[in-house]
């Protein structure tokens, strides 16, 4: 009796035990399952439209959520990759980009746009889009704040910027952003006119006075009618003076004197000359 006492006692902790063991793995998969779901959100677009998505997206730019708004707008591209709101997205998410201050992003989708659609109705904007953030890179937290001269800056944005502008000015003429392009050129060209002049002047200091000649020949000779000229025109005779080449010097002076009389190098080069 004892025995199987014994035997139904250890049969049914066996049983116990295996319901137990069925319990434990379901709740460990339960919870193995309940932690794969944690973080993860459920993307309240999933069902929009591509009406829904445009607006969105149109209403998060115009608020100031430029984030939000290039994540719409790339949700809209890839969903609905068809139609005038996919392409529009295209072009806005540029403008999104700039406002991000994203320079690089802003420029590849717009050069994205006019590879894609170099006939579609606002491909000048891409263009003048891509002309705005040459023009506004490069500046500083500070630089909005206590601007600095333009022209000590490193050009390289400079002279992007006026080439996109001069590529929608030539190809769009008649594009509503055509006249601002083209004011925003001829400041672009000043500066990068003074900028060579501040080579220019680097040169003269250093002694090396051939190279300041080139740089101050140069400004004459594409940046005609900018502020610039009679400066390069009072380097160049300043370094043809400095390395003896009088005729050379002497026909800068001339120039120089004719056009700007009362310009402040002529005195510097009465000087040089009398030295």
């Amino acid at each position: 009796m004892p025995r199987r006492g014994f035997s139904i006692t250890l049969a049914g902790m066996k049983s116990t035990a295996s319901v137990r063991a069925v319990i434990s793995l379901v709740l460990v998969l339960a919870f193995i399952a309940g932690c794969g779901s944690w973080g993860k959100s459920v993307d309240k677009t999933r069902d929009w439209s591509a009406e829904r998505l445009y607006e969105e997206a149109k209403l998060n730019l115009q608020n100031g959520n430029y984030e939000t708004a290039i994540e719409y707008y790339d949700k809209l591209e890839s969903r609905f990759p068809f139609g005038t709101l996919a392409q529009q997205a295209q072009l806005d998410v540029a403008y999104a980009y700039y406002k991000f201050d994203e320079p690089a992003s802003a420029i590849a989708a717009a050069d994205r746009f006019i590879k894609l659609h170099p006939r579609q109705a606002n491909v000048d904007y891409a263009y003048y889009l891509k002309g705005l953030v040459h023009f506004s890179q490069g500046e500083s937290f500070f630089d909005r704040f206590f601007p600095r001269d333009m022209s000590l800056r490193d050009p390289g944005a400079a002279r992007e910027s006026f080439e996109a502008f001069s590529e929608l000015v030539r190809r769009f003429p008649d594009s509503k952003y055509a006249k601002d392009a083209s004011q925003r050129m001829v400041y672009l060209k000043n500066m990068l006119a003074q900028h060579e002049v501040h080579v220019a002047n680097y040169y003269m200091r250093r002694g090396a006075y051939l190279a300041a000649a080139n740089r101050a020949s140069y400004v004459v000779e594409n940046f005609q009618r900018t502020p610039a000229v009679p400066d390069a025109l009072a380097v160049m005779a300043k370094a043809y003076t400095s390395m003896g080449l009088d005729k050379l010097a002497a026909d800068s002076v001339r120039v120089l004197r004719l056009n700007y009389p009362n310009h402040k190098g002529i005195s510097e080069i009465d000087g040089l000359s009398k030295k």
